[in-house]
Formats: C-alpha cells, structure tokens, sequence
C-alpha cells in the first residue's frame, strides 16, 4: 500500500459512507469556582477589589476614576492631564518613575475618556508595595512641570490633526452628534485649537479638583493575597483624601429610531455605516437573551450579517454589531466600511438583516451555537491575569463584581429560543435604529435617496 492509499484527508476523515461524520456533544459546563478575593471600600471611599489568580508571578492593576465635565476645555484639559501625570512628581522626575517600575518587571500606563480617567498597570506581584507606592505619588504629588506640559501639548496636537483625517473617527464623532447632540459624552477627541490653548496652571488645577478617590474603583488580580492586597492599597493610598465625589457622567438619554444622517466627505472611495438603537444593561434581567441575539445577528464571524454582506455579497470586509455601556445604560452599534458604489445596497442588506431577525428568528441551532460562542469567549478573556482585570474593571464601573461575572455562564444556559426571539424582535427592530453614513454626497446621495430613510447633513452642524 502506497503512502497516498493510507493518508486520508481532513475531509475524508470528517465524512462517512452516508454523509458527514456526526460531531460529538460537547461536554457539560461547569460551574467556576469563586476564586479567593475580597471586595471592600477603603477609609478614602477607594473601591478595592483583589483577586487571586496563580499562575503569573504578576499582579495586574486597573483602577477607574469618574472624570466627567459639563466644561467645554474639559476634554483638552483632560487629556494633557493623562499625557502629564506620569511624567513627574516631587519625589520622582520622569527617569525616577521608569527606573523604578522596570525593577519590578513594571509598566504603567494613563487614559482619559468622557467617563474614566484610567490607569492601567503590571508588575511582579512581589513589586506590589512598589507598584502602588508609584501610584500614590502621581495621585497625590504629580507636579505637571511646564516643560512636560507643553511638551505633551504639542505632541498631542499633532496626534489630533492626523486622528481627525481619519475616516473611522469622523464617522464616530458624526455618529455621537446623531445620537446626543452637545451632551458631554460626545466629547471623545479634543478639538486641536483647545489643547493649544490649554496651560499647565489649567491642568494643576484640575486635578484636585477631579482626581479624587470616592467614586472610584481600583482593581488588582494577580498571584496576591487579596487581605494583604486591600491592606496594601489602603495604607499606600491613605494620603489621597477628598470629601468630594467624583463626578459621573450625566445620564444619557434614551435613544429614538429615525433617519439615518448623511455625512458629505467629498472624494472618499469608501463609505462608513454606523447604525446605533438602545439596548440592555448589564444589569438587566433579559440581557442575557440580548447578548445571543446580537451574536446571531453580527457579534461574531459567522453571523447573519457577515454572511450576507461578505461572505454572499462581498459588500465588506467586516461588519460587526456590538454593546457599548455607558453607567446604567447601554446602546448597540452596527459598522460597516463599504466601497462607494456598493454602500446603498450595503445599508439595504443590513436593515434587512435587522427586520429577518425578528421575523425569521434564530434557530435552537444558532442559539446553542452562540451560547457556546459567548460563554467560551468570556472564559478565555478571562483566563488571564490581564484579562480578568479587564473584564472586572469594567463591570465594577457599573457597580457590577466578581459574582456577576461568574454567574453569566449560567445565566447564558438558562435562556432559551423563544426568549432570544423576543429579544431580537424589541432590540432589533429597524426603526428602532438611527446613525450616519459618511462618505462622497455627490455618489451616494442618488441612491440613498432612492433607498430612503436617510437626509443630508446640515452643512451648519
């Protein structure tokens, strides 16, 4: 016999005399052990939770600080604030800080959104006093030297210049303008003409007045003791002091379905479809019947939506629809980068998509597909030390913990057919939807017109 009459293929070996070789059940999900952690408020109001997660001599850091502002400056001010805060404090210059976070294994890392300012940070668990040492100083020290100041404040407005060329930022800020107008949380990327302005006695002065512990959360997952973690925290952090609550975003407003807004960028070869309705909380009863109802639809590679629009189609490379959290709230978002010449057919596949969904709902099949797709995803993001933290930063934002977190897999089991149905047909509607396409008026306008639903943008707004 010849080497060829023994190798089969993988095809061969998927497929019998009668057709493909049936796939085993796959096993029963078991419930997750809690792991050893404490959940506490330390004397500053500081929410600590630590988590002992072996297997990594690390120990990760994510802490959140509500940074909200109804002040137009905010978002420049803000931001230079994150690029500075490292850069220096009264006991250490910028080389100090680096010198001593590289002896245990470290990194640190500053970001500022309309919600958070974010410090995320690693470090040999055993450089976990050093570590927070750190994080006291530019909590509590941070100097904001002009030199640094002005330094980072060009550099930014650099960054800005190209940032806003982009056709994916554009289309972002489009789509938040549609969905909120002036509110705060449409500020996500300063304006370039605001960080020029900004001067470094703006920025000292902000961050006392918005740095502030009550409010906050800061996580710790690692190969810790999560007692001696919080024990840990709460002396190295006990200098940072305030009576003052940091302040919260306002609250959003609910979302209306409506006409999608056409964006003019004369020229572009490509078109940008950003579609948004209001959704589930986490916190939410049915959010788990949402969760499934959006993956079938376009959470992952194989939902209807890639399949139609590019895998049958050929309309896009990608296409995505996903959650978006924002305190007790939460909004879907569908995207899409399509070719000019194809963006209308795009945006009539995908309401189309949206309207079958409801009135074609999924099936036990795709259900139990995405069931399985969604509780492996979480306990993979979870499996690392890094991304635990990740997860579990963003869950205590929102009041939520270690317990939410592993109770969703149950949660997920417990949904069944009907109840995603029902999800998909609220959720999912089409005229629940409102959004932007951006892209060449002069190309795209015909069509869209043709197509309906969609208006062109006020030259003015």
């Amino acid at each position: 016999m010849t080497a060829s009459q023994t190798h089969r293929t993988a095809e061969e070996i998927g497929r019998t005399p009668v057709g493909p070789r049936e796939l085993p059940p796959l096993g029963e999900q078991r419930s997750a052990s809690p792991p050893e952690h404490v959940d506490a408020e330390i004397g500053n109001g500081l929410r600590v939770l630590a988590v002992r997660k072996p297997g990594s001599p690390m120990a990760e850091l994510r802490m959140a600080i509500p940074f909200a502002s109804d002040d137009p400056m905010h978002p420049a001010t803000a931001e230079v604030l994150a690029d500075t805060i490292a850069t220096g404090t009264r006991r250490r210059d910028r080389v100090a800080m680096d010198t001593d976070l590289a002896l245990i294994g470290g990194d640190l890392g500053v970001a500022v959104d309309p919600e958070h300012l974010s410090v995320s940070a690693s470090a040999l668990a055993s450089g976990l006093p050093t570590l927070l040492d750190v994080l006291a100083d530019i909590l509590t020290e941070a100097t904001y030297a002009d030199h640094e100041v002005e330094l980072e404040a060009a550099r930014l407005v650099e960054r800005l210049a190209v940032a806003r060329t982009q056709p994916r930022v554009i289309a972002r800020e489009a789509l938040q303008r549609q969905r909120y107008g002036d509110h705060p949380y449409t500020r996500e990327m300063p304006r370039p003409e605001d960080v020029e302005q900004v001067t470094p006695e703006a920025v000292r002065a902000l961050h006392p007045a918005a740095v502030l512990p009550r409010g906050s959360v800061l996580v710790l997952v690692g190969d810790i003791d999560p007692q001696t973690a919080v024990t840990e925290v709460e002396r190295a952090l006990d200098g940072w002091r305030s009576d003052v609550v940091a302040r919260e975003l306002p609250e959003l407003p609910d979302l209306t379905g409506g006409d999608l807004v056409l964006v003019p960028r004369a020229g572009a070869v490509q078109s940008q479809l950003r579609l948004s309705a209001q959704s589930l909380p986490r916190t939410a009863e049915r959010y788990p019947a949402a969760q499934l109802a959006n993956l079938t639809f376009g959470g992952y590679f194989s939902s209807r939506l890639m399949e139609n629009i590019r895998e049958d189609k050929g309309y896009t490379y990608g296409a995505h629809s996903g959650f978006e959290f924002t305190r007790g709230k939460a909004t879907v978002q569908v995207d899409a980068d399509t070719a000019s010449d194809v963006t209308a057919a795009a945006l009539l596949e995908t309401r189309y998509e949206l309207g079958r969904l409801g009135l074609v709902p999924p099936t036990d099949s795709e259900v139990e597909t995405v069931r399985q797709y969604a509780t492996g995803s979480m306990l993979i993001g979870a499996a690392s030390q890094a991304g635990l933290a990740n997860q579990l930063i963003g869950l205590t934002a929102v009041g939520l913990g270690l317990d939410w977190l592993l109770g969703h897999p149950e949660r997920l089991a417990a949904v069944t057919t009907e109840q995603v149905a029902e999800a998909a047909l609220e959720i999912f509607a089409p005229v629940r939807f409102t959004g932007v396409v951006v892209g060449d008026a002069d190309v795209l306008g015909p069509q869209l017109e043709a197509l309906g639903g969609v208006r062109v943008a006020d030259p003015e707004s």
